[in-house]
């Protein structure tokens, strides 16, 4: 086929369904301009297409995960600049000898995020399923600004606890939607390199936001105090990410960046994954089914299990390297390497997955072992003044990120059917909340001396219960793909199946990434 040919559109066979009958949308979108067999693309105009989808899509959703990220850790700088003062969150007792301090209140202002991410997501994530995705998207982000902006007008603890909740509930949108997007414009074997580069914006915007922040540490004057100037700036940032968003299309389908002809080679290149594109009917036996899939579950509390570190890190990062002996500004400018090791492992994971067939698991138990070594080195080592020990294993507990990068690629590359995906979507982030809730109660100020053994600890338990899990899954995945391959399947029927908005398990020429 030439180059400068697209596949041809016209139907190519008698029971492929005319369009008034696409329009009740219970089939996936792309049905409705590829024809109903396999049409030969291009490798050269694919790989145009290709390059096309990811200098629109992977910048604005890089710039979106960064602006969800810095959200959440800036608590932890603020906390450095006044914040704890001026909204009561440390309390001292003086009622013993010695008195006693307690940061309970700020841990709980960071768990109220995450109760708020936990209220959001199904309801969003389906409503991003059922409306326009730009309009949505560009809305709730809107509203995200809003919210990020009104906590410089916070003035107690209570008011900072409603706050972080509502904060949470818009903010849900994003990572769910990421998620869907790519799995609807990309193949299985493209999808852990695009998730990782959406999702390396967490080690990217630790340096950024860190930078970001030791600038506002240098303000001396003004009405405000130094925390207020942080969160109006994000969310200025924020509303201006927000208007960009309704530019999102729907789906490669309606891709307004792509010409016709290469939103039928995007859409047709998606054919041999049997993933589909997009569906925007809410399909219930979908749902019974991914509610009941063990493998949904299994990634679910992976999910859980390793993001424990986060809820600690984002939200006592700072305050945790500052317990090592060193100053506020330098506890912020320490947490730079730990945002480029885990920018660095994002990506390079991502990479080796795109290249070496069912590494992914692999992977992932792998980075589970710097998590672990870097949790132990915390606990077990001399905090003395700039001590480098706990600080080395700080940095190397950035191994979490690509921990979850790869559980993030490994989930939604093994599920198929529109609203299967919002649902398993959803329930990793359900599972990320629970971690980031979990992971401050860890923090017990009283046993600093200790050198918090819960919290370490506890998250050592975690990371093995992780590489327990992927273990299982991988001989769960593989078992299954053995099970099919076995099967006497007409390879003709492959192409009628792709796009007719099945679920992995109801599509037998479905194969799971390991």
């Amino acid at each position: 086929m030439d180059s400068h040919t697209p596949p041809r559109t016209e139907k190519s066979h008698p029971d492929q369904e005319d369009h008034s009958s696409l329009a009740s949308r219970e089939k996936d979108a792309g049905a409705a301009i590829v024809p109903h067999h396999a049409a030969a693309i291009d490798k050269a105009a694919e790989r145009r297409v290709l390059r096309k989808i990811d200098l629109f899509l992977i910048p604005v959703m890089w710039m979106g995960y960064g602006l969800v990220y810095y959200d959440k850790a800036i608590l932890g700088s603020a906390v450095l600049f006044g914040m704890t003062e001026d909204l009561s969150l440390r309390v001292v007792d003086r009622t013993t000898t010695p008195p006693t301090t307690s940061t309970d209140r700020l841990s709980w202002a960071t768990s109220m995020f995450y109760f708020g991410m936990l209220a959001g997501l199904y309801p969003l994530t389906f409503l991003l399923q059922r409306f326009v995705m730009g309009n949505v998207l560009g809305g709730v982000v809107i509203l995200w600004g809003l919210v990020a902006m009104l906590t410089a007008a916070v003035t107690s603890w209570q008011g900072l606890f409603a706050q972080r909740f509502f904060l949470g509930f818009v903010e849900s949108i994003m990572p769910t939607a990421f998620m869907c997007i790519i799995t609807n414009y990309y193949t299985q074997e493209e999808q852990a390199l695009r998730q990782s580069w959406w999702f390396s914006a967490t080690g990217g915007w630790t340096i950024i936001g860190g930078a970001l922040n030791y600038g506002f540490a240098q303000i001396t004057g003004g009405t405000l105090r130094r925390w207020q100037y942080i969160y109006l700036l994000a969310g200025a940032l924020t509303v201006l990410y927000g208007c960009l968003c309704f530019l999102i299309p729907n789906s490669a389908v309606s891709a307004w960046f792509l010409t016709k002809e290469e939103r039928v080679i995007a859409v047709e290149r998606l054919r041999k994954g049997q993933t589909g594109v997009r569906c925007q009917v809410l399909k219930w036996s979908q749902l019974k089914e991914a509610i009941m899939d063990v493998k949904i579950w299994l990634v679910a509390f992976m999910m859980a299990a390793a993001y424990t570190v986060n809820g600690a890190v984002s939200g006592f990062g700072p305050l945790i390297v500052s317990t090592f002996g060193y100053t506020p500004l330098h506890a912020i400018l320490l947490q730079f390497p730990l945002g480029f090791l885990v920018i660095v492992f994002i990506l390079l994971t991502g990479y080796l997955s795109s290249r070496i067939p069912n590494i992914r698991l692999a992977l992932l138990i792998a980075c589970c072992l710097p998590v672990i070594a870097g949790c132990a080195m915390i606990w077990r080592s001399t905090w003395y003044r700039r001590a480098p020990t706990p600080v080395v294993g700080y940095t190397i507990i950035g191994f979490f990120g690509p921990v979850v990068s790869l559980i993030i690629s490994i989930g939604m590359a093994n599920v198929a059917g529109a609203t299967k995906k919002s649902y398993t979507a959803a329930a990793i982030f359900v599972a990320y909340c629970v971690g980031n809730i979990v992971g401050p109660q860890l923090i017990k100020t009283p046993t600093l001396n200790q050198h918090y053994p819960a919290l370490w600890l506890g998250l050592i338990i975690c990371y093995c219960i992780v590489i327990l899990l992927a273990a299982a899954l991988y001989l769960l995945l593989a078992r299954e793909n053995k099970r099919r391959d076995a099967l006497a399947l007409d390879e003709a029927g492959r192409d009628t199946h792709a796009f007719r908005d099945l679920t992995d398990k109801e599509n037998p020429y479905f194969r799971y990434v390991l």
